[in-house]
């Protein structure tokens, strides 16, 4: 069997992953200065307890669990393979028996510093073991906290279920791990004031202790405005998944009850969902509807949803409760000084100019086959949102499969705009009628 070098390669590569799995096991069984955000996500995702919110001590591993965890199908025989591991029959549990020899076998793998390198557990022993360059610090930072995975929602939406009344709260909002996040914040073309809000509140999520010590407490509360298209949710959704905590999506008029006496309790229990599912990004769309409940004469109760909407804005607090508020509006001429005095940072996001729309272009256009010029298709879409280029080059995309191709060119972008315009048209004359 040896004989072959793939063969003799995977064998290795399994050893290796069992081997870093044990031992990630017994030390954070071990130890009580390691807690559940020092696992890998993998192990803390597999082992997760979702009564408790957690990954209880001790952490078993059989051969169950390698499999599932690493997709490994060969592990009874990589782990006989092993002197410092007994696999037991009854069980399919693996043991750890000689510690000292599993570290030092560990430590001597080629692949071994990089591994350890994403995986806190193991960084905080090797770290001072035989001088490898490993370290703690920088493994734990580039490790996702259990806010980041869809476990630690669905522990705690089940946790909400099961209390009087939960049914209303939740229906409110939708919820999104930020794994579930498609679009990384790198992948969006943002100006360099956008560039530095968000870095300026994931500063503020890292420092949120030391906040809350020199009493800034007014902070974290971003108004998003600019017309539609322009990346206002998609900004936000990218900033949930680079600070690795939930976002709660709510749009105000789908919280506005049809019996007007609801909507305040459905913005108090919006509210109140945030704070459960601390820390987490609560972003308010469309909060125009602010201004047009405030302009009208002709609901009270719709007028007292508002003050209560305002209220809990003022009550919320990125540094007490871990909530970063988030509102956005396409129409923000029509705000009011009450509703803009409720946000510490105004974020513009005005269409992209020629400059940002080739960017967008050359990020949409980079996975599909084809020789474009960018250039020309920035230059003839003036006025044009980052939505509106993505459609287009959805409508080129389409229109080449209709003729079996997916290998596109120039052509098709130029199409996909005459197809875009058509369409755009079509929708003004629609709403002018």
């Amino acid at each position: 069997m040896f004989n072959n070098p793939i063969m003799k390669f995977n064998m290795t590569d399994d050893k290796l992953l069992i081997t870093e799995l044990v031992l990630t096991a017994h030390l954070y069984n071990q130890s009580d200065k390691l807690g559940v955000d020092d696992l890998p996500q993998k192990i803390r995702k597999h082992y997760w307890d979702e009564k408790e919110k957690t990954v209880k001590r001790p952490i078993y591993v059989t051969e169950g669990d390698v499999k599932t965890i690493y997709g490994l199908e060969n592990v009874k025989n990589s782990t006989k393979a092993l002197p410092f591991l007994e696999f037991e029959e009854f069980g399919s549990q693996i043991k750890l028996t000689v510690f000292d020899l599993a570290t030092k076998w560990l430590s001597k793998q080629p692949d071994a510093v990089e591994n350890i390198n994403k995986n806190p557990v193991l960084a905080s022993f090797f770290e001072n073991y035989d001088s490898l360059p490993v370290s703690f610090a920088k493994a734990k930072a580039a490790n996702m906290p259990k806010e980041s995975g869809r476990e630690w929602i669905t522990s705690l939406v089940k946790s909400i279920e099961s209390e009087k009344g939960s049914e209303e709260m939740l229906k409110l909002a939708h919820i999104v791990a930020p794994e579930d996040i498609k679009q990384d914040i790198k992948d969006l073309v943002l100006t360099k004031a956008q560039e530095d809000e968000i870095e300026k509140m994931t500063k503020a999520i890292q420092y949120r202790d030391y906040l809350k010590r020199i009493g800034l407490r007014e902070i974290g509360k971003l108004l998003f405005v600019g017309p539609p298209g322009t990346g206002k949710t998609s900004v936000a959704r990218a900033l949930s998944g680079r600070l690795g905590i939930p976002i709660v999506e709510v749009k105000l008029s789908q919280i506005a009850d049809q019996y007007l006496g609801e909507t305040a309790k459905n913005i108090d229990r919006v509210f109140e969902l945030a704070r459960r599912l601390s820390p987490c990004i609560l972003f308010i769309d469309e909060f125009d509807f602010v201004a047009k409940a405030r302009a009208t004469d002709e609901h009270a109760a719709l007028k007292r949803a508002v003050n209560t909407l305002l209220k809990a804005i003022d009550e919320i607090s990125l540094v007490e409760d871990g909530v970063l508020l988030i509102g956005a509006t396409n129409h923000p001429a029509i705000l009011d000084h009450a509703a803009w005095r409720r946000f510490d940072e105004i974020v513009e996001f005005a269409l992209p100019d020629k400059d940002m729309r080739k960017k967008i272009l050359d990020i949409v256009l980079r996975d599909i086959e084809g020789t474009f010029n960018t250039e020309e298709i920035a230059e003839k879409t003036d006025g044009y949102s980052g939505s509106d280029l993505r459609l287009i080059v959805r409508e080129a995309v389409l229109n080449g499969l209709i003729t079996e191709r997916t290998i596109l060119g120039q052509q098709d972008l130029l199409r996909g705009i005459t197809e875009f315009n058509k369409r755009s048209h079509l929708k003004a004359l629609d709403e002018k009628t």
